[in-house]
């Protein structure tokens, strides 16, 4: 993130806070929807969070820190959205409809459904640190900063995310066995 136009932002500048929601746009929703896992709460969160850092850009001390202190942000207001989405049922046809617009070939498609399946069995903390350790491929230290625990936690955690989440593919992947089924004898 350029560090410059962070402290612009903080200084309140609102070009460059304009700017900014626009620079981070894209980097909070690819967070939130690979902690979500639905594009309407994902767009929700990313909102939320843009909003909070907009309000609060000024109370920020360190420009160095924005990335880290936006993650931190994003992740607490996926939290609570995932909470809400228990409550709702998604829209099934939404995903749907974004599926029917990517150009996978028929194989990329099945693997990338058996792969969400696997990562929506994943509680929301699991989903967290792989999306900010694989997906956007931060340092441990900063997932630690985001996630507001200490970095042998994320591994721990991320260990177990990965764990579940092969179990997870590998147990969809076992075809169920037949059961006989019994033939009726007439005497």
């Amino acid at each position: 993130m350029d560090e410059v136009l962070v402290g612009r932002a903080v200084q309140g500048d609102q070009a460059a806070t304009e700017s900014l929601m626009v620079t981070s746009h894209a980097r909070l929703y690819r967070v939130a929807f690979g902690v979500l896992r639905d594009h309407h709460l994902a767009e929700d969160a990313t909102q939320r969070a843009l909003l909070t850092i907009w309000r609060d850009i000024r109370r920020l001390r360190d420009p160095a820190k924005y990335e880290g202190w936006s993650n931190r942000l994003l992740v607490r207001i996926c939290y609570d959205e995932s909470k809400h989405q228990r409550d709702t049922v998604s829209d099934p046809g939404s995903r749907a409809a974004d599926a029917l617009r990517t150009p996978d070939p028929y194989g990329a498609v099945l693997d990338r459904d058996q792969l969400e399946r696997g990562f929506r069995r994943l509680s929301v903390e699991h989903r967290t640190v792989i999306v900010l350790r694989c997906l956007l491929d931060l340092p441990m230290e900063q997932v630690a900063e985001a996630l507001g625990v200490a970095p042998g936690t994320v591994g721990s955690r991320l260990s177990r995310a990965i764990a579940a989440l092969r179990a997870g593919l590998e147990a969809d992947a076992r075809t169920p066995t037949s059961v006989p089924v019994p033939q009726r004898v007439t005497p």
